[in-house]
């Protein structure tokens, strides 16, 4: 007979609705009293292949409730170290609201939600959608001073214009590098023919940024590369999935081989997030069109929880 003092309340994955990470829900953020807020910006109208990630958000919320940690936090057991403790508040703010076809109006509605997070204090977390939302969420964190860009992607995102398209998932890049407030740029898992044209990666060397492929990473070694980036100042990461490699991360509408492995980018944010203060990130291009197993989404979720974990941790300690 079952002993009535041991019923619990599991809120298992398949149940309930679907926030990410099962946090609770703040739609209103004038109302936002959080530590970290995450919104999703499910957009496309930037992408130059396959589109679809205007359903990345949805996707990634779905992918993760398999690692929704309930009230307790979340125990590694590699590490011995409990993250994501019950202290810290963490909430889902919903989606940016969508004009389809207008790309100024989306723009100027997610540079105004993310100026608002940062208003209330909660550092944003932002689901794509492509790699242009970066674009806006950039401008928002002018108020903030100063700061580092830290990429993780296939591709470099420099290009100036495509036929006087200046905010393409192809540019986001080259656009934060023109922001008074944006200081050095490292981009991480650049690789592949036709990643970039000559003239791009020429104007991004010049700019200074510091350039990775992943072969080159491993032959560095995570220490090293980390090491790159100035100890203790303010970063903001943006991390496309396409950075992984596809046969982890196959839902995606731009896809390279030989990316970085999971374990690579948790090395890395871990790192990162010990190495100075991240005033928010982004994932984003995750495709659930192209996600027929639901792993993307997974993978990019996973990783989104395991980066929150690693900044609250890092604050904890300080």
């Amino acid at each position: 007979m079952r002993n009535p003092d041991e019923k619990q309340f599991l809120n298992l994955p398949y149940t309930g609705i679907c926030s990410f990470g099962k946090y609770p829900i703040c739609t209103n953020l004038e109302q936002l009293d959080a530590d970290v807020a995450v919104i999703g910006v499910p957009y496309d109208m930037g992408a130059q292949w396959k589109g679809g990630t205007r359903m990345g958000p949805r996707g990634i919320r779905e992918g993760s409730t398999l690692y929704s940690f309930g009230l307790e936090g979340a125990y590694d057991i590699e590490k011995g170290i409990t993250y994501l403790s019950p202290n810290y508040k963490v909430y889902d703010c919903g989606d940016v609201d969508m004009v389809h076809g207008d790309l100024e109006q989306s723009f100027d509605n997610v540079e105004a939600a993310i100026r608002k997070i940062v208003e209330k204090g909660a550092i944003p977390v932002v689901m794509g959608g492509d790699h242009s939302i970066t674009i806006p969420v950039g401008r928002a964190l002018d108020n903030i001073g100063k700061f580092h860009v830290i990429q993780i992607d296939a591709h470099l995102d420099w290009a100036d214009h495509r036929s006087g398209q200046r905010f393409g998932h192809g540019s986001s890049l080259r656009r934060l590098s023109e922001m008074d407030h944006v200081d050095k740029m490292f981009q991480f898992g650049i690789r592949g023919i036709s990643s970039s044209k000559k003239e791009d990666a020429d104007a991004a060397k010049e700019y200074g940024s510091v350039i990775l492929s992943p072969r080159q990473i491993r032959k560095m070694g995570i220490e090293e590369v980390i090491a790159s980036i100035p100890e203790g100042d303010n970063y903001y990461v943006t991390i496309d999935i396409d950075g992984l490699d596809p046969s982890i991360a196959p839902g995606t509408g731009t896809p390279s081989p030989g990316g970085l492995l999971y374990d690579e980018v948790y090395d890395m944010i871990d790192a990162i997030a010990k190495r100075g203060n991240v005033i928010g990130f982004d994932l984003v291009e995750v495709s659930p069109p192209y996600d027929l197993s639901g792993i993307t989404s997974q993978v990019g979720a996973r990783i989104m929880l395991d980066f929150i974990s690693f900044i609250l941790k890092e604050r904890d300690s300080k």
